[in-house]
């Protein structure tokens, strides 16, 4: 930490440029440790770089005793070292242009930040203050009377701007700790979403798109395949914990939910991984997500086989979405899996050559590509007698290098050009600088975007403008167009990846999709089907909490559980859901109705008692019956009207009430059939009417036979009032009340048309209602009172003293007629729909039949079968 303190200081001094630094500079000292390890070329502007060669720490105990040993790392990053060598490619590849800075010479001064943040920050505050490369320890110690090394007399490779680093936590840490001094990073792999706050890193930008924009593609990628139920996990970093926050925002949008959400440090202990393996072996779900970089990948792999658990769809984050290392020993494990990773240049022209140029000759310049050498080849340089600085693997065993190697005969990571998508980040990055460094330089005087017109001198310029400029830059680089929003954020394009196995067994990434930001909402995410090869089988997981609510059910939410569990309800009756996981069911319109199935609304069904169900067509044929039975009575008693049978028996009333039993028949009729507001006006009158004119009738017979007999008596004169014209007035007396209250039931609330679902909601019945309920009452009321009275008159004429008395029959017909219409009463109320208009006819051809039959089947029993009854003689008998 004094040795922190002391460079900061020093670099404060460099960049206050206030009096006395330059003496402070000449009295200043270099402490603690030389760090050889890393690539330099001078230049006019060095641009700094950090990646991370090494990663995986090795712990160790600190006694504090001695001296903290160096850490150690496990691994050793071929990939890494590619992305490394194409920053220099790139400055290389600019200082040749007559195009771009013809007038400037960039350098470059790369260093190790092995994936940790004390070295990263270590790393980068040589990197901006600079440490004597050039002098070595004895040349040192023999200057300034041997006692300190005048700063100023040291080669100081100092850099104003920095490319790295790979992760988002240490790219946050560097900016605290060089955003105060405006010193620009621009990141090659951070994608921390947090990195994108200008006011907290106002230095920073990337050529790495956010992670805003992989958390939404990965919310639709889960969306698009239908999984609503994934496992989420990540190691504990500002990287994955900023993904995953945004993750579980975003999927809510489209109905994704986690099954868990689960944290696990950098290093994986075997506790660690135990806890990780039984929150995914005791999920549901076998899709998961995961926010992590390679080496912790590694571990986690290297459990699950140990469990031997397979058949897990792993979804990448763009950190590990192309790390070909990891196929190597788990191959079975990730067949199949899918990831989003950044763009890929198809091809970087002079790269591959730049990356194979290496020989033994070239490799003893850096610690690092020595110790590249010695990992690809299984060999020992010479002079590699001890660890490297960082490097944990010895290679005292290995034999010696030949010299004969080539990169051209062995596959590495460090050569294989086929994915360039952070190296092509890189080459980004690299052409930021320089363009902004080309806006600079044609700056004019006066116009400058500074203070009082003034321009930065691209040879000697401030940190400050230089950012400046960087955050304008719009350029193109292989093709592409780069700019970059007001976050310093590129736009974001991801090739969504598919991990296949080859026949030789090698891996396959073949991109099967894409997502665009820059396309309108609904076409961001592309993806090919057909070229995905899944995990198991031919077809994607399913991955829900539960099986989706098909059309006629709808979803409902099941208590203190995510919103991706639910139980499916039916649709109530009358309501329907046409679509897959409806929340709410919709209520068919008044004429329709729902299906058995409840994914439809259909037009109810429609009844009335029509001509062509079996009710209909039997109470049309009663009713048709009976009225040519009243006309065929009518024909015999006009053939036999000069008899004494029909003389005897009132012929004029008995031809009247003939009549009127054949109305009363066919009025039967005006209840069959759909009803309509003039039928229903038509029908409830002629019904009462027709029945008043029956009455009428027979209360007119019997009150003649009755008044006959009394006529009888000395000094009688009744009769008198009993001849045939007051028989008819009588009739039309009778049923002139009927039709008064018929007119007024008319023309105050006549009966109409209706459409009822009262009684069953999925039917329409279309019915006639009475309109006003007195009226119809009152219509039948006054049909009862006539028949009270006719029965009442009949019943005191039972027993006069005629051979052939009807006052008998009428009595018997007028017990039918109330026994029809008493119960007629309790079942017409209680019965609905088309069953109360069957029921009404009934009642009508019950009676109507009752009063035929009842009056004149004797009658005509004498006129047909009994013809020698028919003679004046046999009807005077006693």
């Amino acid at each position: 930490m004094a040795l922190l303190a002391v460079k900061l200081l020093m670099f404060l001094l460099v960049i206050s440029g206030k009096p006395g630094s330059a003496a402070a500079l000449d009295d200043c000292v270099f402490l603690g440790e030389e760090e050889k390890n890393s690539l330099y070329e001078d230049g006019d502007v060095v641009v700094g770089g950090l990646f991370p060669l090494h990663y995986s720490p090795l712990s160790s105990l600190v006694t504090y005793n001695a001296k903290p040993a160096p850490t150690m790392y496990k691994y050793f990053s071929s990939r890494a070292l590619r992305w490394m060598q194409t920053m220099a490619f790139a400055i290389q590849e600019i200082n040749q242009r007559s195009d771009l800075l013809p007038q400037l010479k960039l350098g470059f001064h790369i260093r190790d930040s092995c994936d940790d943040i004390p070295v990263s920050l270590r790393a980068s505050l040589l990197l901006v203050n600079g440490q004597p490369e050039s002098v070595n320890r004895d040349e040192r110690q023999g200057k300034n009377n041997g006692s300190k090394l005048g700063c100023a007399a040291i080669n100081r490779t100092v850099s104003s701007v920095i490319i790295g680093d790979a992760g988002s936590g240490e790219s946050m840490a560097l900016l605290r700790s060089l955003g105060s001094f405006h010193i620009p990073l621009v990141s090659y792999f951070a994608s921390c979403s947090c990195l994108s706050n200008q006011r907290e890193f106002p230095t920073f930008m990337r050529t790495m798109p956010s992670d805003t924009f992989q958390v939404r593609a990965l919310a639709q990628l889960v969306s698009y395949f239908s999984w609503t139920w994934v496992g989420v996990i990540g190691v504990e970093s500002d990287y994955a914990r900023f993904a995953i926050q945004l993750f579980l925002q975003e999927s809510v949008q489209y109905g994704v939910c986690a099954a868990y959400t689960h944290f696990y440090p950098v290093t994986l202990s075997q506790q660690a991984l135990d806890e990780l393996l039984d929150v995914i072996q005791m999920s549901s779900s076998k899709v998961i997500i995961n926010f992590c970089s390679e080496s912790e990948m590694q571990g986690i792999l290297r459990e699950v086989r140990r469990r031997n658990i397979s058949g897990l769809q792993w979804i990448t984050s763009e950190a590990w979405a192309t790390a070909k290392s990891l196929w190597e020993k788990s191959a079975d494990l990730l067949t199949g899996t899918l990831g989003f990773a950044i763009r890929r240049a198809a091809v970087i022209p002079g790269l591959k050559r730049h990356l194979t140029s290496l020989n033994p000759a070239h490799i003893h310049k850096s610690a690092f590509l020595a110790e590249f050498w010695e990992e690809t080849f299984k060999c020992r340089l010479n002079g590699s007698v001890n660890k490297h600085s960082h490097g944990a693997v010895s290679y005292l065993d290995r034999p010696p290098c030949d010299g004969m190697e080539d990169l051209n005969d062995v596959y590495s990571p460090y050569s294989d050009v086929t994915q360039l998508r952070v190296s092509y980040n890189v080459y980004k990055a690299v052409y930021l600088v320089a363009h902004a460094l080309q806006d600079m330089s044609i700056c004019k005087i006066g116009k400058g975007p500074f203070l009082n017109g003034t321009c930065a001198d691209p040879k000697n310029f401030k940190p400050w403008q230089l950012i400046h400029y960087m955050k304008r830059a719009n350029f193109s680089a292989l093709g592409e167009k780069i700019s970059f929003d007001q976050n310093g954020d590129p736009i974001a394009y991801y090739d969504l990846l598919n991990w296949q196995r080859r026949p030789d067994g090698s891996l396959h990434l073949v991109k099967v999709g894409f997502y665009d930001a820059s396309s309108s909402a609904g076409r961001s995410l592309v993806i090919n089907d057909s070229a995905i090869r899944w995990p198991l089988g031919k077809q994607a997981f399913r991955s829900v909490c539960s099986d989706s609510c098909p059309p006629g059910s709808r979803i409902a939410r099941r208590k203190g559980e995510p919103i991706c569990c639910y139980d499916c309800v039916p649709c109530a009756e009358g309501e329907v859901s046409n679509m897959t996981d409806a929340l709410e069911c919709s209520r068919c319109s008044e004429d329709t109705w729902s299906n058995n199935a409840r994914n439809l609304c259909i037009p109810k069904t429609i009844e009335y008692l029509s001509y062509h169900e079996l009710v209909g067509i039997l109470l049309c044929v009663a009713s048709v019956l009976g009225a040519f039975i009243s006309i065929s009575i009518i024909v015999l008693f006009h053939t036999y009207k000069a008899t004494p049978l029909v003389r005897a028996n009132n012929m004029e009333l008995s031809f009247l009430l003939l009549v009127f039993l054949v109305v009363c028949f066919l009025v039967g009729l005006l209840f069959i059939g759909e009803p309509s507001d003039w039928l229903c006006r038509i029908r409830y009158p002629a019904f009462g009417i027709s029945f008043a004119l029956c009455i009428s009738c027979l209360l007119a017979k019997t009150a003649v036979v009755l008044m006959a007999f009394r006529a009888t008596l000395p000094g009688s004169n009744v009769m008198k009032w009993f001849g045939s014209n007051q028989q008819r007035a009588s009739v039309l007396l009778g049923t002139a009340v009927q039709v008064i209250i018929c007119l007024i039931w008319l023309l105050t609330s006549p009966p109409h048309a209706t459409s009822n679902t009262d009684y069953h909601s999925a039917t329409i019945i279309i019915e006639c209602v009475t309109g006003s309920e007195v009226g119809f009452w009152c219509v039948l009321g006054y049909i009862g009172i006539l028949a009270c009275m006719c029965f009442v008159t009949a019943f005191l004429a039972r027993k006069l003293p005629d051979n052939f008395n009807e006052a008998k029959f009428i009595t018997f017909s007028m017990l039918i007629f109330f026994a029809v219409w008493i119960t007629f009463i309790p079942v017409y109320v209680s019965t609905a729909g088309k069953y109360t208009v069957a029921v009404h006819i009934f009642a009508i051809l019950a009676s109507a039949f009752g009063l035929l039959f009842c009056i004149f089947a004797p009658k005509c029993y004498i006129l047909i079968l009994k013809p020698e009854k028919n003679s004046k003689k046999h009807m005077m008998q006693r």
